[in-house]
């Protein structure tokens, strides 16, 4: 019944931007904090941002500080993330997940994910 969705990846030019998007049927947003993660060819994947379920409050992995940002929607059930001054090693598929706390998604107790948007950052 849970089902996170995520669109929003494409091909982009480094330096470009491009919005992602998880959205959510089965379970409210509101109650979770949602996670993004990437994985490219041959890496592990790799946390990327989260978000708060109490006071949206947002955290960031050092590579991508600065340049993405996490937010939610409430109304539409919807979590983003921004990502601006786009590096080829950001390249990978992009994945939301949803856990009940922030300290869940870290830990990886994930309740569910979405199957993934493909991000490729290349001129």
């Amino acid at each position: 019944q849970l089902q996170l969705v995520e669109s929003g990846g494409g091909l982009v030019q480094p330096g470009g931007s491009l919005r992602l998007s998880c959205a959510a049927s089965g379970l409210t947003l509101v109650y979770y904090a949602i996670g993004w993660f990437r994985q490219a060819p041959g890496k592990e994947r790799e946390g990327v941002a989260c978000i708060s379920s109490s006071d949206g409050s947002t955290y960031y992995a050092d590579s991508v500080k600065g340049r993405f940002t996490i937010s939610r929607d409430n109304a539409k059930n919807t979590v983003y993330l921004q990502m601006n001054s786009l590096k080829p090693e950001d390249t990978a598929v992009y994945y939301c997940a949803a856990a009940e706390t922030v300290a869940a998604v870290v830990g990886g107790y994930l309740e569910v994910w979405g199957l993934g948007t493909l991000v490729t950052v290349s001129s």
